[in-house]
């Protein structure tokens, strides 16, 4: 069963030094498939990705982040290992790296998501990042 509901994600990043932060409220759809939470949202200028439908897959030791439409990505987090991915940008393709320190699913209990995780471009580091979700 999909439900429609107000997102609200706060996106941090750690990167030379610098901490930049932004914060996105759109309306998302949230279903349960099995053990996994699945919420969706279309992405905006805002995001810098417009034309594109983000889908974040979770389970709580899992997670999968989806992008679609004018620039794909794939990527896979799984606390205390390294995936590698494809990172779409409107300016092209990018396979980077993805080490997970956290996820919490609390999307049951209090409408919360949180994903900690490090990227690196050729084992080059490039950010720390911090994902905090709300549903409502």
């Amino acid at each position: 069963m999909k439900n429609n509901i107000m997102l609200s994600l706060t996106s941090i990043q750690w990167m030379d030094g610098e901490k930049e932060e932004s914060e996105l409220l759109t309306q998302a759809t949230h279903k349960k498939s099995g053990k996994f939470d699945i919420i969706s949202y279309e992405d905006s200028a805002a995001t810098g990705f417009e034309g594109c439908v983000t889908t974040i897959k979770t389970d709580g030791s899992q997670a999968y982040i989806i992008r679609e439409g004018t620039a794909n990505s794939a990527l896979s987090l799984e606390i205390g290992r390294k995936h590698f991915c494809q990172y779409g940008t409107p300016f092209g393709n990018l396979q980077v790296g993805i080490y997970t320190h956290a996820i919490k699913n609390t999307l049951a209990e209090d409408g919360k998501l949180y994903m900690k995780y490090t990227l690196d471009l050729n084992k080059a580091y490039i950010s720390d990042n911090e994902i905090n979700m709300k549903i409502k």
